[in-house]
């Protein structure tokens, strides 16, 4: 960026460009620790090359302690887009990247092919009173830990117990308290009303129709300030575009794009040995630790790491780790 902050991007899959433009959290690498989004984004990434970035201070960016705002929000996303040479692609804003997303289209015309907006808002004012936004961004900053917790409820009610234990997890990876609770308060500030009408892109506006973290009749006027927009509302109550029924939201999104519709995709397992390794793994132990708890040589597990690794498609223990205790919610990596 222009101050020289650095921001991590991921591109995965081929074809035309579709930028994402993330919620109110995000981490590269542990999104794809986490079966769920990883099969997600997958599922985007099928006849797209999709672009995924963390915020500066999210994730694999470099940190950051000044004001938010949307100009700063649109200055990452325009040094994303001129990092990876894009001139016009499709762009998916979801949550907090929504209305970032919306006002892109709205001052960058020309760049934007088709518009994808989930589960966002015109006015950040609306997503709930203020007595339970004071307390929830005091919450974040004085018991992060809670507050992690507390936004997983709302976030994902549909996930099992396990999946929302780590991504609470995960919140607390991707950022700081102070960071989130600025992400936070200026989700509960931004207003890109009225900007809306000066999007020409095709748009689609999706909404699940009991999501109680972006109140539903935000997504209506979102599609009603948007000229031509295309408003589907969704049933579930996960505000998180990968937890819930995401399947819904990749069918959505990929009619849109004009692109085939999936298959299911198949279940992703390890055989019995793979499953003791990655345990291990888990644990924290170390290959060699790994190789005389399992009576096993020490390049036998790095060979057992590596078709995991394989398997699953990461690319470092933490992701395996993270993909293990949603697996496993109550073993805590103790070995079958």
């Amino acid at each position: 960026m222009a101050d020289g902050t650095r921001v991590a991007y991921a591109v995965t899959g081929s074809g035309p460009p579709l930028v994402v433009s993330p919620g109110w959290l995000s981490h590269l690498e542990l999104d794809w620790a986490i079966p769920a989004q990883r099969l997600f984004y997958g599922s985007l990434s099928s006849g797209r090359t999709v672009v995924r970035y963390d915020r500066p201070g999210c994730g694999l960016s470099d940190q950051y302690s000044g004001p938010r705002s949307v100009e700063h929000e649109l200055a990452t996303l325009g040094a994303v887009v001129e990092a990876v040479h894009l001139e016009r692609f499709d762009l998916f804003g979801w949550s907090l990247g929504a209305p970032v997303a919306a006002r892109w289209a709205a001052d960058h015309a020309q760049s934007v092919s088709r518009l994808v907006l989930y589960g966002g808002w015109a006015r950040g004012s609306a997503i709930g009173d203020e007595v339970s936004r004071t307390h929830l961004l005091g919450l974040l900053v004085d018991h992060w830990g809670l507050g992690s917790d507390v936004l997983t409820e709302l976030f994902a009610p549909e996930a099992d117990p396990g999946t929302r234990r780590v991504l609470a997890q995960y919140q607390r990876a991707a950022s700081s308290a102070q960071t989130a609770a600025g992400l936070l308060d200026l989700a509960y500030r931004i207003d890109v009303s009225e900007s809306l009408n000066r999007i020409g892109a095709p748009t689609l506006v999706l909404h699940r129709d009991q999501d109680r973290a972006a109140p539903p009749p935000q997504g209506r006027l979102l599609a009603e300030r948007i000229p031509g927009a295309q408003l589907v509302e969704l049933s579930g109550r996960s505000h998180l575009p990968a937890m819930g029924d995401s399947r819904a939201v990749v069918d959505q999104v990929r009619r849109f794009l004009g692109l085939r519709r999936l298959r299911e995709a198949a279940p992703v397992g390890l055989t019995a040995r793979q499953n003791e390794v990655a345990a291990l793994v888990a644990q924290g132990l170390t290959n060699r630790e790994a190789a005389q708890r399992l009576h096993l040589s020490e390049r036998s597990v790095e060979s057992h790491l590596e078709r995991i690794r394989l398997r699953l498609g990461f690319r470092s223990r933490t992701q395996l780790a993270a993909w293990y205790a949603t697996q496993h919610p109550s073993s805590r990596g103790e070995v079958p």
